[in-house]
């Protein structure tokens, strides 16, 4: 009987655990699609975004679309860490149409959500979690986004809560950017989404 219960029990929280799965898988770029001339590569099983000879803006797209999930990851900046995570995106040649979490140096607003050729900075974090950061070293994101609204939380600590209808009727992928400008790179691993 204690065995019919544990495969049942196993059985009922299979689709919970099923539903987080890794969109990096430390190898290759499998899954994703670059757009512009920046360099994204993989290296001691990190993935690594680098300014390329052009200089400008770039990204590296899943090719999955994603609606409603929470997504973690974990960004190391090197150098100019201006970058960020982008939701319900799309791309076309290195013009993005979708929301950017920030990813950028202290006193540059992380956490925080610009819309991209629209309306600009969305919302900020109030700039005393800007110590949430730790430069130089490893941070985790937690981005939450279900229907109209998104969070995002930077090492633990809750930067900003938005609810906007625009957002909410978005549809694409989860694209990782890098700012145009050069001397930029970044290290991204622990890649993972659970959708809701």
């Amino acid at each position: 009987m204690k065995s019919l219960i544990i495969v049942v029990l196993a059985l009922v929280a299979m689709p919970i655990l099923a539903q987080e799965k890794s969109l990096f898988n430390g190898e290759n770029l499998s899954g994703w699609t670059i757009h512009g001339t920046e360099k994204w590569y993989v290296e001691d099983g990190l993935l690594v975004c680098e300014s390329g000879p052009d200089q400008q803006y770039g990204y590296l797209t899943t090719d999955d679309f994603y609606k409603n999930f929470e997504l973690t990851l974990d960004f190391k900046q090197e150098a100019d860490g201006n970058s960020g995570v982008f939701i319900r995106s799309t791309v076309e040649g290195t013009k993005v149409s979708g929301w950017q979490v920030e990813v950028a140096p202290p006193g540059h607003d992380t956490g925080g959500v610009y819309e991209s050729y629209g309306r600009g900075w969305l919302i900020k974090p109030d700039p005393e979690k800007d110590s949430a950061l730790k430069v130089g070293e490893w941070n985790t994101m937690k981005i939450r986004v279900d229907g109209d609204t998104i969070t995002s939380w930077l090492n633990g600590t809750e930067m900003i809560t938005l609810t906007d209808e625009k957002i909410g009727a978005g549809e694409g992928s989860i694209a990782l950017q890098i700012h145009d400008g050069g001397g930029i790179k970044v290290k991204w691993r622990n890649i993972m989404i659970k959708d809701l």
